[in-house]
């Protein structure tokens, strides 16, 4: 077996096969299409309002809906809400979702379709301890888990009920973590323990996921997934894709598209959950236009085949690279604007990509998410550009500028060979012509302008950048991305998985993205797309979670809240739970947290431990300020006047 081999191919377009698994009258997996879904936020003791959330995800495409059971009240409730649904003509399969109580799994069990257990705290109690385990010690707590596990399987055997074996990174049990670590090995793993008594049991209508709020670690355990399960000689069994606690707005679905569509790309995924902070009606849209993209992708133009991955899959190493100007090597990726298509470049438009001139005082400032280099095109910029902030030009145009410093060439190969071997240039390679890596042995100087015309962007210019390692070429390589779409979150969609899918695997040393024509649109999407590849931190992470019945607050309205008062904290990491069971493990990732812990009462943490308990809602958000400031990480928020005169 391919020892790194997690995909049908790594050319070639082609959806894994995995076995159809029938949940109510919606099958999933197989040759059936890849299906979306969200989850509930009402409360579930609340049945109207169940009934007429679920009716709106429905009307916007859902095609199974998750509701939380909590405690055997909650599922009990589950039958007057599948009876009113059922009553009203909605026949959505349901699925109930099941922390810490196998008591409401075996009930729901008996009621919804599908029923999603989580393998950290199905027979688990989490209390963050590191255990030394012997083999005779963790063969007893297998067997533990299994005689609290097996009734479940055999009510959903009985009851022709689907099961999902949903893994999250931060909610691995304490035993998982003492022997493999917080790592996507240990995610694995803990999905297996669950599996391998499935299988035993003959009981195979399950689908899996490896949900995690960092996207690289949710792409390698999922890779690792599927690889196991080949390695185990197990079903191919359907994949739910999800990254959890995205956030909301445009970072939310730049993070999901980040995660879900590296796997997409690869083949993988039979349904797609986007996890946003918003309504769960929001939800299905994007994750619909995320699949869309797929459904006549296999007739690409063919890219030259590939074996195996020359990098490693399942854990992150950027590609080594010289540096050349201030790219590649250690530094971050940098941010080029694409303003050829302007004839005239004003000192107004530099806005759009973080550089504010000051009139009164007659000098720029640059903002966080402010751009490294602007490709003027043909039309050298008039005006002394900010500190910092590099041009680029068109050969023809660069050759007939009497001042050249801080000016680069963008040329082509045949244009490359007529400038000097100290000369910096930025040379326009073609993704499908893996002929030109022959042409770029033993050369210095360059940064590579990567793009690709194909459909299936992103494998050829993996394709190609795997050329380069091959090789041994380490000239730095920029992902020149160009995607035709005026709607914003289509445009932010596409370029988060073509780009954000190369830069999870440590394959770019840059991003110039363009086609959507509005500069502040394609400037904030590049570095949104490097902070979710966590690439390059430019602004506060915000780790929250997409609300559900056991959430004891306004999710929303808390997230808007605390991003008003904390956004300047560039790098800073912050998870927002609504409940303890999205709290200190979902969060795993974060610096801080606010997570709610009664009705009204809010418990604040740093990293994974508790640091204020029981804090009135009211005051929270101070309290969470004032830890920050304890830590030394607060700075105060400025204001930057942007006016141009």
């Amino acid at each position: 077996m391919n020892n790194k081999k997690y995909c049908p191919s790594l050319t070639a377009y082609q959806r894994r096969a995995s076995i159809e698994v029938n949940i109510g009258e919606t099958p999933l997996g197989g040759n059936q299409p890849i299906r979306v879904q969200s989850m509930t936020t009402v409360d579930t003791m609340d049945t109207k309002g169940s009934v007429e959330q679920t009716i709106r995800m429905v009307e916007s495409g859902c095609e199974y809906v998750r509701i939380t059971a909590p405690s055997i009240k909650e599922a009990q409730n589950l039958q007057n809400i599948k009876d009113e649904l059922r009553a009203q003509g909605v026949n959505v399969p349901l699925v109930a979702d099941i922390h810490f109580t196998p008591n409401a799994a075996e009930l729901a069990a008996g009621i919804v379709e599908k029923v999603r257990i989580n393998p950290g705290n199905y027979a688990d109690k989490k209390k963050f301890e590191e255990i030394e385990y012997t083999d005779e010690s963790y063969q007893a707590e297998l067997q533990r888990i299994r005689e609290k596990f097996v009734p479940l399987v055999k009510l959903c055997q009985k009851n022709g009920t689907a099961m999902r074996i949903g893994t999250n990174h931060g909610s691995l049990s304490d035993r998982i973590m003492s022997r493999f670590g917080d790592t996507p090995l240990g995610m694995v793993e803990s999905a297996l323990e669950f599996l391998r008594i499935c299988n035993e049991m003959d009981y195979h209508d399950i689908v899996l996921s490896m949900k995690a709020s960092n996207t690289r670690v949710m792409v390698q355990a999922y890779r690792l997934l599927v690889h196991k399960l080949e390695e185990e000689g197990l079903k191919p069994y359907p994949l739910h894709l999800g990254v959890t606690e995205a956030g909301d707005g445009e970072d939310g679905r730049i993070k999901s598209a980040v995660g879900i569509g590296a796997l997409l790309e690869d083949g993988l995924g039979d349904t797609v959950r986007v996890s946003l902070t918003e309504e769960p009606e929001f939800e299905a849209p994007v994750a619909a236009s995320l699949i869309k993209r797929y459904a006549t992708r296999s007739g690409h133009k063919e890219i030259a085949a590939l074996s195996e991955s020359p990098v490693d899959p399942f854990n992150y190493e950027r590609r080594k690279t010289a540096e050349v100007l201030n790219f590649g090597n250690e530094n971050v990726p940098r941010v080029i604007a694409n303003f050829s298509e302007f004839k005239h470049v004003e000192m107004a438009d530099l806005k759009a990509i973080g550089h504010y001139y000051l009139p009164e005082l007659d000098k720029w400032k640059m903002g966080d998410t402010g751009a490294d280099y602007v490709y003027s095109g043909s039309h050298p910029i008039s005006f002394m550009l900010p500190n910092g902030l590099k041009e680029i030009l068109d050969y023809t145009s660069w050759m007939e500028l009497e001042d050249q410093s801080n000016k680069f060439p963008f040329v082509t190969l045949e244009e490359w060979q007529q400038l000097s071997d100290d000369q910096l240039a930025f040379v326009s390679i073609d993704a499908a012509d893996l002929s030109a890596v022959e042409s770029l042995k033993g050369k210095q100087n360059a940064i590579l302008m990567l793009s690709s015309g194909n459909s299936h962007t992103m494998a050829e210019m993996r394709r190609f950048i795997f050329e380069l390692i091959i090789q041994q070429i380490d000239l730095p390589v920029v992902l020149n991305s160009r995607i035709i779409e005026s709607d914003q979150s289509e445009f932010q969609l596409a370029a988060a998985t073509d780009v954000g899918a190369l830069l999870i695997d440590g394959l770019g040393d840059g991003v110039m993205l363009s086609g959507h024509g509005d500069k502040k649109i394609e400037n904030n999407t590049a570095f949104g797309i490097l902070q979710a590849a966590r690439t390059r931190m430019t602004k506060t992470e915000y780790i929250s979670c997409p609300s559900c019945g056991r959430t004891l607050f306004d999710l929303q309205e808390t997230t808007a809240m605390i991003r008003k008062r904390t956004d300047h904290l560039k790098g800073v990491k912050i998870g927002i739970m609504g409940c303890i069971v999205n709290g200190p493990g979902e969060m795993a990732d974060a610096d801080y947290g606010y997570v709610g812990s009664g009705k009204g009462k809010i418990t604040l943490y740093k990293g994974q431990t508790v640091v204020k308990r029981a804090v009135p809602s009211e005051h929270a958000v101070d309290e969470l300020i004032e830890i920050i400031k304890e830590d030394n990480n607060w700075v105060e928020p400025e204001t930057i006047k942007a006016e141009v005169s």
